[in-house]
């Protein structure tokens, strides 16, 4: 009687113990889900892992963000890559919501054809692509607005209208290595409370002449839309404030020294700074020698700055690239390809950078290059470079071709490098003024580590090398662009005048992962391939000159009548093409049944061998369980 008691109570308590090992398993997942406890990233890149850059936005948010992420899961049903794609999307959102304390709400939106939720995806200026399911449109973005401290302070239960509101037009998956880059640099701009202030110190007409009608440079006007513009005066700068979010210097011509020194103290207290030097700027309108004999060359440099920052610049060489030459028209309206201008296309552009990953052609002309100084720890990021096929010459011969272009091609000898044309420079800066150390607030070197971006052009910024000009049916100038000129110029500027946090954020590695053993198996097949195909090459060739040799001898004079030696060649030949011909479907089929039996080892894996391993682990547990309960009763 008392065993069956104790046995009883022991049932009871174990069976207790599952259902509060079931309520507590429950409890842990929804926390999990709700506050990510619990979550280990166990991926070899840490994907699922904010960085400390990210990590910094999102807990320094002053107000409500509210995140709505456009995707048409309806529409991609038949779009597995996509949706994969959504999927990690969402899961960087919800991460960013789960350490933002409350500061940001996601909403994800299924924008249906013909819904209020389309027609609104596409009022915040959102990129629809076709090809989903029945040819329908395909949204894939994310809107981010701020909302008050107190949505409904005042008691109407009604949300009020957005303050700010920003969009990602569109996730494209071959932009995945920024994704974080790109949510994070959202979130900052919302927070921001106004517009960043850069400032621009130039001896180019780029903000036009008002006096005159001259209206501003293209550029110009696209970085006022986003920024706000404050133009220096590089003769009187004595001071550059430290509320300039970034300050682009374009060609620097006889800078006093002390604009040089407070371009020098700007980077050295953080600032964000962009140099744009040319050894021929082709948009001066400075003569070439004044009425007082002084002769100007058009060219600009920073000599004693980039002295400092270990960075070789010679104002006075231009490289030219044949390869990527320019077609340009001739006063004879005849045209050629001009050397020293140059389409630069996703080949010669960084695209393990932000600013220009997404572009895809800069064209640039009369352009320098930079180079490190022998002995220098500063570190230099090609941004944009010539290929290979480039060769210097100098901005003399450059400036002399101006009516003969053609003669920059007598004589062209590639030297067989890539020439920096822009780059990112970091380093611990020293100042380049040691003699004013005795001033206020001077410093004699950078904290930490400083960052300049330097672009040996001037003339890409203007309208000509990237913009065309069009009427309009209502007789107004239509611009549109032939290159990514400004698109560069305006992800620079945004991508510096952000927070030190965003700048920190680098392109991550893609969620992607090749099946590296399929394409080894693959490229071992194609080896085997190749051969095959190579061989039959071979036989056909020594076939083809046997029936050369065998020509001479038919005596029928008819050109269509074949000697039994040449029936007996063909005869053979063909018989051996239908051997190969079988063997490279061998090597086809056995390179098949090699991945198919991959994936069946995998599926077996996967789908037979661990549940049954988990299974038999579970079993010898509870026999031993029982055998030791049996014991103790």
């Amino acid at each position: 009687m008392s065993n069956k008691r104790i046995h009883f109570s022991r049932r009871a308590v174990l069976s207790a113990a599952l259902v509060l090992l079931g309520m507590l398993f429950v409890v842990f997942v929804l926390a999990s889900s709700r506050w990510r406890m619990g979550r280990v990233d166990l991926t070899s890149d840490q994907l699922y892992t904010l960085t400390p850059g990210t990590l910094h936005i999102v807990d320094g948010l002053h107000a409500p963000l509210r995140l709505t992420l456009y995707f048409s899961s309806h529409a991609t049903r038949d779009l597995p890559q996509l949706r994969s794609y959504e999927q990690r999307v969402a899961e960087m959102l919800q991460e960013m919501v789960a350490r933002s304390h409350g500061h940001l709400r996601l909403q994800i939106v299924d924008p249906v054809p013909y819904s209020d939720d389309e027609t609104s995806a596409e009022g915040y200026g959102l990129s629809p692509i076709n090809g989903g399911t029945n040819g329908e449109r395909v949204f894939f973005g994310l809107v981010g607005s701020t909302l008050p401290a107190n949505p409904d302070a005042d008691g109407d239960g009604e949300d009020h209208l957005p303050k700010k509101v920003q969009a990602i037009p569109l996730f494209d998956p071959s932009r995945e290595t920024f994704l974080e880059y790109d949510i994070a640099k959202l979130l900052y701009e919302l927070d921001q409370p106004s517009k960043p202030l850069i400032g621009v110190i130039s001896s180019l007409p780029v903000q036009g002449n008002p006096v005159i009608g001259e209206e501003p440079w293209t550029v110009m006007r696209q970085l006022a839309q986003q920024f706000d513009v404050k133009s220096l005066d590089g003769a009187k700068l004595k001071h550059i404030d430290s509320d300039l979010k970034a300050l682009l210097v374009i060609h620097p011509k006889h800078l006093p020294a002390d604009a040089l020194y407070a371009i020098d103290q700007y980077v050295l207290h953080g600032g964000h700074l962009v140099v744009f030097v040319d050894p021929v700027a082709e948009m001066d309108n400075t003569p070439f020698i004044d009425s007082s004999g002084v002769t100007d060359d058009h060219n600009s440099d920073l000599s004693r700055l980039f002295a400092a920052w270990g960075v070789q610049y010679d104002p006075q060489k231009v490289v030219l690239d044949r390869s990527r030459a320019l077609r340009i028209e001739l006063a004879d309206n005849s045209s050629m390809s001009h050397p020293a201008m140059l389409g630069l296309g996703t080949q010669e552009l960084n695209h393990d950078d932000v600013t220009t990953a997404s572009l895809q052609r800069i064209n640039v002309s009369s352009v320098g290059y930079f180079d490190l100084a022998p002995g220098t720890t500063s570190r230099l990021t090609p941004l944009m470079q010539s290929t290979t096929d480039a060769e210097v010459v100098s901005s003399q011969r450059v400036r002399e071709s101006i009516n003969n272009p053609a003669g920059l091609l007598d004589n062209y000898k590639p030297d067989n490098l890539h020439y920096v044309i822009a780059a990112r420079v970091r380093g611990q800066f020293p100042t380049a003024f040691p003699e004013r150390s005795n001033e206020a607030g001077h410093l004699a070197g950078v904290a930490g580590t400083a960052e300049v971006i330097l672009v040996a052009d001037t003339d890409l910024l203007s309208d000509r090398l990237w913009v065309s000009y069009a009427q309009s049916l209502l007789g107004q100038p239509q611009l549109s662009a032939i290159a990514n000129n400004g698109d560069l110029i305006t992800n620079i500027a945004d991508n510096l005048s952000g927070s030190s946090a965003l700048l920190s954020i680098h392109g991550r590695v893609s969620s992607q992962r090749p099946f590296t053993r399929v394409a080894a198996l693959r490229s071992a097949a194609d080896q085997k391939f190749q051969a095959k195909m190579q061989e039959l090459q071979r036989e056909l060739a020594v076939t083809r000159s046997r029936l050369s040799e065998l020509q001479p001898s038919k005596g029928t004079g008819r050109g269509d009548t074949a000697t039994p030696e040449q029936r007996a060649e063909i005869e053979q030949f063909l018989q051996r093409q239908l051997a190969i011909n079988k063997e490279l479907r061998d090597v086809q089929h056995q390179f098949n049944a090699e991945i198919d039996a991959l994936g069946l080892r995998l599926k077996f894996i996967n789908i037979v061998l661990i549940p049954l391993l988990v299974t038999l682990i579970g079993l010898l547990y509870g026999w031993r369980r029982s055998r030791r309960s049996r014991r103790q009763a």
